[in-house]
């Protein structure tokens, strides 16, 4: 009996030094930093009593530098599954208090095990970040683990939701295995990203900078547009996780969850009659009738501080979810760029990929002119989401509430690129360009000021209202923009078990 119970008592003592990690005075410096440790931030993450952990006892298998003298249970990443809103996500979650969180080949392999199960079992996998990189005392098996994660992630991709999140550190490889997943999440003023640090920089560049600036959440939210979210601090960021987690599938063979719609189908808002403005250089803003249609004005906004001339984001129609890219008249008249055109094509793809309905309301004036887009390459980004948009098979609904120009017009999830169901306000201006630039092209010899302003008004009276397009069925329906949200409801309901598919191949080639 007592041998019985000496096995429990060592039990429980392995299990206290695993739950430990690098022990109390490095969880303290954790706290006082504000942050919390990578099993507080399980605690947060999961239904509670629902977390069930693998490999807790783990330790490394390096014997370099005198390594061997100082092993660690869990080897500075915690991994499991569990519950979120009662659907089973796998984690890992890196421990910064072990080894400052470094990868080790060890703990690299129980990444890969967490990773295997999530694409075998079809639910989705969370990284929570914090890591010092690859343990240099490993040399290149630790570049190994971080390959051989990097390969799982692109395997993965389109199959599972991949969400990482950096709750710290993040630098040279380990930003990788973050970039190649669905969605990033940041901490703001405690999480960093970066290739090279700010000493590396200073000593190759001679560029002076601070790591916030350089990789901070807010560099990477609004500037370089890695990130797609970002938190205040490490429980709001979880939690902004589980919302994403709400509007997704588990896997691309399932649909979205549903959840019972307590919004009325039929309501209608009559100050979206007004919304639109007579003038057609005047801005307005888009969230507004986005937030107006969808449920309960819920509306999950992706990258919100990075290329604000385009909105992406999920909401629900009648208790389903759908993904939403809209043109912002308020943000560079909502022109297509290089950097918008990345991040709706992305957005587009993922969508797609997990069976989730996109909606899409067009008010663009074109691409943006100049130099810098040319040189920057707008032709080949600006096929990125026209490519997204064709290659896209999940029902796709299109709402024009203004201008449509262009090749622009096109790209926006027009009927060409085989939209299901296009809608127009009867604001709509749908032409190859504006009435003044049209006029100023056909009619360039035109002298007479009064006779160029009658033709101006021609060309608005034939061209910049959604009736030519109707007439020729490429808009299927014009619209009160009171009766959005019903008539959106009605053709999402319409295509719900649209059946489409693309010629057999290995894959595309995306103009990258």
């Amino acid at each position: 009996m007592n041998n019985i119970k000496d096995k429990y008592e060592q039990f429980e003592k392995r299990n206290t030094a695993a739950e430990l990690g690098g022990g109390e005075a490095r969880i303290k410096k954790i706290h006082d930093s504000g942050r919390l440790t990578a099993r507080e931030r399980i605690d947060t993450f999961y239904d509670p009593g629902t977390f069930v952990e693998v490999d807790k006892f783990v330790t490394h298998s390096c014997t370099n530098f005198d390594m061997d003298e100082n092993r660690i249970p869990g080897d500075g990443v915690v991994c499991g599954y569990g519950k979120v809103d009662g659907r089973l996500v796998y984690v890992y979650a890196q421990d910064f208090t072990v080894f400052g969180g470094s990868l080790s080949r060890t703990n690299a392999n129980k990444i890969i095990k967490v990773s295997e199960l999530a694409l075998k079992m079809g639910a989705p996998l969370i990284g929570l970040n914090d890591s010092g990189g690859a343990r240099i005392q490993e040399g290149v098996r630790s570049l190994a683990g971080y390959g051989e994660i990097f390969n799982l992630n692109v395997k993965s991709s389109g199959v599972i939701p991949q969400i990482s999140a950096i709750m710290g550190p993040c630098a040279g490889g380990a930003v990788y295995s973050p970039a190649l997943t669905d969605f990033i999440f940041m901490v703001n003023k405690s999480s960093y990203m970066f290739i090279t640090g700010p000493d590396v920089v200073k000593t190759v560049t001679h560029e002076e900078v601070t790591k916030e600036e350089l990789g901070g959440a807010m560099t990477h939210n609004s500037k370089s547009g890695v990130a797609h979210f970002i938190g205040d601090n490490d429980e709001q960021t979880i939690m902004m996780i589980r919302e994403l987690l709400s509007f997704l599938p588990s896997n691309n063979l399932e649909e979205p969850p549903v959840v019972d719609a307590t919004d009325d189908v039929n309501r209608i808002d009559e100050s979206l009659q007004e919304l639109i403005p007579t003038d057609p250089n005047k801005p307005y803003d888009m969230k507004v009738i986005i937030n107006s249609v969808v449920d309960n004005e819920q509306f999950l906004e992706v990258m919100p501080n990075y290329a604000q001339n385009i909105i992406i984001g999920f909401a629900r129609f009648d208790g389903r979810s759908v993904g939403i890219v809209a043109n912002q008249p308020n943000f560079l008249a909502g022109v297509v760029d290089i950097d918008s055109s990345s991040k709706a094509a992305r957005f587009v793809r993922f969508c797609d990929a997990f069976n989730i309905p996109i909606v899409t309301f067009v008010d663009v004036p074109g691409f943006l002119p100049g130099t810098i887009q040319e040189y920057g390459g707008i032709i080949k980004h600006g096929a990125k989401l026209l490519y997204a948009y064709a290659e896209a098979t999940v029902p796709k609904i299109t709402v024009v509430t203004r201008k449509a120009y262009g090749g622009a017009y096109d790209v926006m999830a027009s009927k060409h690129l085989g939209a299901d169901i296009n809608y127009a306000y009867p604001t709509a201006e749908i032409a190859v360009m504006g009435p003044e630039g049209a006029v100023n092209i056909i009619f360039r010899g035109e002298k007479d000021g009064k006779a160029k302003e009658k033709r101006v008004e021609d060309y608005r009276e034939n061209f910049a209202n959604p009736y030519r397009v109707a007439e020729l069925g490429y808009i299927d329906e014009v619209i009160y923009p009171k009766n959005t949200r019903i008539k959106l409801i009605q053709a999402l309901d319409m295509t719900k078990n649209k059946s489409e598919s693309n010629p057999p191949k290995k894959h595309g080639n995306i103009p990258l």
